[in-house]
């Protein structure tokens, strides 16, 4: 099964009404043979802009981010049953990147040394090095001289 994420904007409510749609969220992901590998909670915030949805206007909202395993068939019935939801203002599911799930290993070691010892630090200084050309400015005025100097 590929790995989905669900972005949900909730409409500002109670934190009882609020577990409720969580719940009811994740059940339906469940209902359809999906696994929920992860939420993650950003806060309430006002929105970019007022919002209308299922006839009300809404300045502020609760986000919300799903990381979720999922049959590819049942993605629609998922975008369909959200978009009645009342209590969801904006939902949009990706596909996951599956190349962006590498392991990082990091031991103290490395960790513990000098900044100017750390391979990365030195990549970007080798990065930093490779990118120190001086730009000259060139004159389009076609003299050797350039006219308007003091």
């Amino acid at each position: 099964m590929p790995t989905y994420e669900l972005s949900v904007i909730l409409r500002q409510m109670s934190r009882p009404d609020m577990v409720a749609t969580l719940k009811r969220t994740a059940t339906a992901i469940f209902d359809k043979g999906g696994i929920i590998r992860k939420l993650d909670n950003l806060g309430t915030k006002p929105l970019p802009f007022k919002t209308s949805a299922h006839g009300l206007v809404h300045r502020t909202g609760s986000y919300f981010v799903f990381k979720f395993d999922t049959p590819p068939s049942a993605i629609d019935d998922l975008d369909e049953e959200y978009g009645r939801d009342v209590d969801i203002l904006r939902k949009r599911i990706y596909r996951a990147d599956v190349s962006q799930q590498e392991e990082i290993t990091c031991t103290l070691h490395e960790e513990l040394l000098p900044p100017a010892y750390r391979k990365d630090v030195q990549k970007m200084i080798a990065t930093a090095e490779r990118n120190k050309t001086k730009k000259v400015f060139q004159y389009n005025t076609g003299l050797d001289y350039y006219p308007f100097q003091k």
